[in-house]
């Protein structure tokens, strides 16, 4: 981001960028909130972000890892030791996409409820390569067949909480880079495509807050 302040405390039409997507998550169907951040920004977040803006649905502030599925683990965990295997589904959710929105959430819901496992996904628009290291193309996917993963990604919580359990046990033996990795590498069940949108960002670069600015003031 080309930023000393961490992207999901930059300022966006004069909200940390975090707040968008408490917000979204405060204003729906959600039960709870486990709020997962890096342990020396949790009296901050507390106090600039969760008091400040009366998201009293987020009951748990924790700390977060080295890598996403660390961070991921721990927020799993926190709700382990407070309700056991608990009858319920988890959405997990990353603070830089702020422009997640009720219709997301509700598809979400609904498909969760029918396949136990869903992600918020869009049709990838481009073309796709597979490149080489020296930078040649190798091959080219059918981008009918390809789609962008974006998050929440939606779980039954026994069945994550499973998956998860295990990677902790393999510790760094598997790489990961999503949570429905997670779930297709240690379960047998199969991870549904829910509708998403082309507007849910993630914010990566700063070019990004520009195009979160426009599509949170459409909003």
């Amino acid at each position: 981001m080309k930023s000393d302040i961490p992207k999901q405390y930059m300022m966006v039409n004069e909200k940390p960028l975090l707040y968008y997507s408490l917000k979204a998550f405060q204003d729906s169907f959600t039960d709870e909130i486990v709020l997962v951040c890096q342990e020396a920004d949790i009296e901050f977040v507390r106090k600039e972000i969760v008091d400040k803006y009366d998201f009293n649905k987020v009951t748990t502030i924790t700390a977060g890892g080295k890598e996403r599925w660390n961070s991921v683990y721990n927020g799993l965990l926190t709700i382990y030791e407070k309700y056991g295997i608990a009858d319920a589904n988890v959405f997990i959710h990353d603070g830089a996409r702020p422009c997640v929105d009720q219709e997301i959430l509700n598809r979400a819901l609904d498909n969760v409820t029918r396949y136990k496992a869903c992600v918020a996904a869009v049709p990838v628009k481009d073309t796709i390569k597979v490149v080489a290291e020296d930078k040649t193309a190798v091959s080219t996917p059918d981008r009918r067949t390809l789609w962008q993963i974006q998050t929440p990604q939606v779980f039954d919580y026994k069945l994550v909480w499973d998956a998860y359990s295990a990677l902790e046990q393999c510790k760094n033996a598997v790489t990961v880079t999503d949570d429905a990795m997670v779930v297709e590498s240690f379960t047998d069940a199969k991870v549904y495509m829910s509708e998403g949108s082309y507007c849910n960002i993630k914010v990566t670069t700063p070019e990004d807050i520009l195009i979160a600015e426009i599509f949170l003031n459409k909003n």
